[in-house]
Formats: C-alpha cells, structure tokens, sequence
C-alpha cells in the first residue's frame, strides 16, 4: 500500500421523503412494513421536523418508486426532497 492512499469504503445512498405522518405510533408502523420490504435499508422519521421527515439509507440503491407507490398504496403522503 502506498503512503497516504485513500482507503476506499462503499459509500451510503440517503434519500429523504416528505410525508403526512403526523404520529409516532403509525411512524413506527410503516418502519417496520418497510424494514419487511427492504430488509438491507436503515429507515428511520423524523415527525418533529416541520416536512415529517422519511429517511432511508442503504449501500446499494433505494426504490425511490417502490417507496412511493407504499404511500400511495396505505393512503399516507409521501414525496421525494430533492
């Protein structure tokens, strides 16, 4: 190895989705569905936060449509911050 050579590390997608959870309980409730369709993501809410924050974090890509299409799906508002 030479000297001071950059170690590579995979680096994390994070995508953040603006919703209409306004509760910890049903917050909790779509972590744990989504943690069941995407077992490899680390999901997480953020319902303090003023666009009751979505975040998803995984190493490889994350189903930006998939995510989507489970709002639509259980009624709950979900939108991608770009």
């Amino acid at each position: 190895m030479k000297v001071n050579e950059p170690i590579k590390t995979p680096q994390a997608i994070v995508e953040i989705f603006k919703t209409s959870v306004n509760n910890q309980q049903l917050a909790n409730q779509i972590v744990s569905d989504l943690n069941q369709l995407y077992p490899d993501y680390h999901i997480n809410f953020d319902i303090e936060d003023c666009d009751k924050v979505l975040r998803i974090e995984s190493n490889n890509s994350i189903d930006i449509l998939g995510i989507l299409n489970f709002g639509k799906l259980n009624s709950i508002k979900i939108e991608l911050i770009i």
